[in-house]
């Protein structure tokens, strides 16, 4: 089946040896490769090749792995569905008339219809955990500061994490074994977690975890979904796990903050695309800001411009105190609400995403409803907590995903619980 999850199909190899060796990582094509390009899903880095490595990527090559080429993706990681995509929309292989989510679409849906054995995704409010939750695999956003961060295209620095896209919760955590660790090119690195085996917390063994659901997180989720949800829930039950509910308050406003931080830091950093920096060229005629214009509006796409407007409206003077400010005093509130909950339960459960995948260009017409449907996973990205993605059923014969969140640098306990779940 032809689903557009490759942008660019070249492979890169490997060392001979290493706990990677003969398997296939599938890289998103925001994370820099040498002497390939790294378009970021954008006519404006159309044929941008960089000269140096991401971290990651060079800890794939030492660990033994073919990059079989980069994956498709949002445009610079902006969207839900890998529609905005300049080379084109992919498509979700368990049912090719729906979205596979986004923005890490290409990765999941390369590790779901086995065009790789592991994915790089990565996730600013949900950008690994929703495509591996509409497509039927496992997606782990880790912990902000476990994985380097350099050589990564910034849409938005205090939020984004690069994470791993796996068939099973055992291959993601081998994954990211290789990838996480402190980096001296990355400052927001930290050495928590870097001795860590994470493949070995995949044994399932949940007698006496207790699980909260955030009551907030489930309330809005269609209903096939929550049908999927709660039997994962009796799953875990089963095996020992005890399960309370419990109240985050602020999740209420977590996706107009988040959306305001992320478009804010996005105006920042793609304020370098201007055609002389990075990116296409418009030409100069004499007039500088008629250049800069040109090149930037021929290429971003629509909801990259979107983005970059808001953010700037926001910053701007007069406006950063109403909007800016009071989204960072949310964020804050946000975090304090995940600390609470963590002193009375190990993880906290939630569907991954509030509905199923929707059809190809549904989401296109309406962006405040794909805005809306990342209400379950930005606060994790406000909060910089690890979550992860893992399959919990099907309604109307598409994938449900069940998300599983941990206190900072608590990946082994999500793991052990998403291995459960899969069970």
């Amino acid at each position: 089946m032809s689903l557009n999850a490759y942008i660019t199909d070249e492979a890169i190899e490997g060392s001979e040896d290493g706990p990677l060796a003969g398997r296939t990582v599938a890289v998103k094509d925001n994370i820099s490769t040498e002497g390939v390009r790294t378009t970021c899903g954008s006519k404006m880095l159309e044929e941008y090749v960089p000269p140096y490595d991401a971290t990651v990527v060079e800890r794939l090559k030492a660990a033994g792995a073919t990059i079989p080429g980069k994956t498709n993706m949002d445009e610079f990681g902006m969207g839900t569905t890998t529609e905005t995509s300049y080379f084109g929309a992919t498509k979700n292989p368990v049912d090719e008339d729906h979205v596979p989510g986004g923005s890490s679409g290409g990765s999941a849906a390369a590790v779901a219809a086995g065009d790789a054995d592991l994915a790089l995704g990565t996730d600013t409010g949900g950008s690994i955990r929703c495509p591996a939750a509409f497509c039927g695999v496992v997606g782990i956003k880790p912990t902000y500061g476990l994985v380097s961060r350099y050589g990564l295209v910034a849409y938005a620095n205090s939020l984004e994490q690069i994470g791993p896209i796996a068939p099973t919760v055992e291959e993601a955590a081998e994954l990211l074994d290789v990838i996480a660790g402190p980096d001296e090119n990355d400052g927001t690195t930290r050495e928590e977690g870097a001795d860590t085996d994470f493949a070995s917390a995949a044994d399932g063994d949940v007698d006496g975890l207790t699980v909260g659901v955030p009551t907030e997180l489930v309330e809005g989720a269609e209903d096939g979904v929550v049908e999927a949800f709660e039997d994962a829930l009796d799953d875990l039950r089963e095996q020992g796990a005890t399960v309370e509910e419990v109240s985050l308050p602020s999740v209420e406003y977590a996706v107009a903050a988040y959306y305001v931080i992320a478009m804010s830091e996005a105006s920042s950093n793609l304020a370098r695309f201007d055609g002389v920096r990075y990116g296409n060229s418009g030409g100069y005629d004499g007039n500088w800001n008629e250049s800069f214009a040109e090149a930037r509006s021929e290429g971003f796409g629509d909801e990259v411009k979107r983005r970059i407007l808001l953010g700037t409206y926001a910053l701007s003077a007069g406006y950063h105190d109403k909007y800016y400010k009071q989204a960072q005093e949310a964020r804050a509130w946000v975090k304090r609400d995940f600390d609470e909950a963590f002193a009375d339960v190990d993880v906290l459960a939630s569907p991954t995403m509030p509905i199923l995948p929707p059809e190809l260009g549904e989401s296109l017409d309406d962006p405040l409803k794909m805005y809306l449907a990342d209400a379950n996973t930005t606060p994790v990205n406000l909060a910089n907590l690890p979550a992860i993605s893992v399959p919990a059923g099907e309604s109307e014969g598409l994938p449900v995903g069940l998300q599983l969140v941990g206190p900072a640098f608590g990946e082994e306990t999500i793991i052990n619980a998403a291995a459960a779940v899969e069970d």
